[in-house]
């Protein structure tokens, strides 16, 4: 998926899944219940929003903040399944499956967020079709992530990789007024998010910062030369 289509989801999304929208669209009746029973919740850099296994309660809106889906594997070692950034909702795949949460939240940053019930959340997709829909192209277009993933992690190169995922987190989550991507990532996170050992990735972030592709403060990344990333990771966004 372009990245225009994306920004086109996330914008449609966004214009449904707010307090104006829904006054606008639901019955009084609806709108009092979705009113009263939302919570405003804050969450500290590292703090577990919800565990694997647990059994869902609601969802996650994030009004502010980054957080992080991680699996465990084998040996107890964690995947990164996904980030999440301000303006994503979370938990309700599992809700709606009506099964345990399959990953781990992790808070990245700190987090400011709307947590909405999910006898609320459900009622609300029954009861408002612009909501069920944008609903089901957030799945559609995580679905696909998903795809892509199992076909980044099998057939590219672990440099390919690294390439391909600078350029991902920064269209997924921004930059900072330095031009730094919005997140800054341990090089075991990294390793993790791109299937190496963190010793390899820590040579191959050196070699791309000799290279002037990148520059590095710390954790912090700022990409220098996209076309280039794109290239080596044969990138089309």
């Amino acid at each position: 998926m372009s990245q225009e289509q994306q920004i086109a989801i996330e914008e449609r999304f966004a214009r449904v899944f707010n307090d104006k929208s829904f006054k606008e669209r639901l019955s009084s009746a609806d709108f009092e219940k979705y009113i009263n029973a939302k919570k405003k919740l804050s969450f500290q850099k590292h703090d577990t929003i919800f565990e694997d296994g647990e059994t869902p309660k609601g969802v996650y809106f994030l009004e502010k903040g980054a957080a992080k889906l991680s699996k465990s594997g084998a040996f107890g070692k964690d995947q990164i399944l996904r980030f999440i950034k301000e303006g994503d909702i979370i938990g309700y795949r599992s809700l709606l499956c009506g099964e345990n949460f399959q990953a781990k939240a992790e808070a990245m940053t700190d987090i400011e967020a709307t947590f909405l019930p999910a006898d609320i959340f459900m009622s609300l997709l029954e009861v408002d079709p612009q909501l069920s829909f944008v609903m089901l192209q957030k799945i559609s277009y995580e679905l696909g992530e998903s795809s892509n993933t199992i076909t980044f992690l099998a057939q590219k190169t672990v440099r390919e990789r690294l390439a391909e995922i600078l350029l991902l987190l920064e269209q997924k989550l921004g930059v900072d007024p330095e031009g730094f991507i919005k997140i800054s990532l341990t090089r075991e996170e990294i390793a993790n998010i791109i299937g190496t050992a963190t010793e390899s990735a820590i040579r191959l972030i050196s070699e791309f910062k000799g290279d002037n592709l990148i520059e590095v403060d710390g954790r912090n990344i700022r990409i220098l030369n996209h076309d280039k990333l794109m290239k080596l990771g044969h990138v089309v966004l």
